[in-house]
């Protein structure tokens, strides 16, 4: 359903509604409704599709919201920042965290990582995120190599933590500094 309600979709819809009742009021000589609605209707049906063939999907987010609240103002607020970008459409992009991939350079133009979902995290001192990334065209060894420098590019005195679930995927877990990891969410990482 949410795919359903992109804003591009919307876009489309209510274009491709315009449009037909004006091609309608053409065919059945209501002239003082089929202009405007024709005239409006089509280019928004068009720039509709342009956004459609742009579209980037939210990243899937599967921590409890309710749950996390109150660890999350007690957090660094640029992970929140981080969980509200990437939860959200975006257009024009090729991959979430795109222009923060390319200054970590662990960027690959033709097969670029692409962020699959994204989990809010408890843990002994504080709140982190958990971002998991089908790794396309970047090594495992690349990201390893800037491990060190993951954790403090997105927030100030955290450090970033490196899983690999699988062999083309990757879990960054961006944490508060001497920590375990608890997950809140019920959801076991596979």
């Amino acid at each position: 359903m949410k795919e359903l309600l992109s804003p591009a979709n919307i876009i489309t819809i209510t274009g491709a509604v315009l449009t037909v009742v004006g091609i309608a009021a053409y065919l059945t000589g209501a002239a003082n409704l089929s202009v405007p609605t024709l005239f409006y209707g089509f280019p928004i049906f068009l720039g509709g599709l342009a956004l459609k063939t742009t579209e980037l999907k939210p990243a899937k987010q599967i921590s409890p919201k309710e749950e996390i609240t109150k660890t999350r103002e007690e957090g660094a607020p640029e992970l929140s920042k981080v969980v509200k970008d990437v939860t959200r459409w975006r257009y024009g992009q090729n991959a979430h965290l795109e222009s923060s991939l390319i200054a970590l350079k662990l960027w690959d133009q033709d097969n670029p990582p692409q962020l699959i979902e994204i989990e809010e995290l408890k843990t002994n001192e504080g709140y982190g995120i958990r971002l998991r990334f089908k790794i396309g065209g970047v090594s495992l060894i690349r990201w390893e190599e800037k491990q060190e420098r993951l954790g403090r590019f997105f927030a100030k005195d955290m450090q970033a933590e490196l899983f690999s679930p699988s062999e083309d995927e990757l879990d960054l877990m961006i944490v508060p500094k001497k920590n375990e990891v608890q997950s809140i969410s019920q959801h076991e990482n596979s």
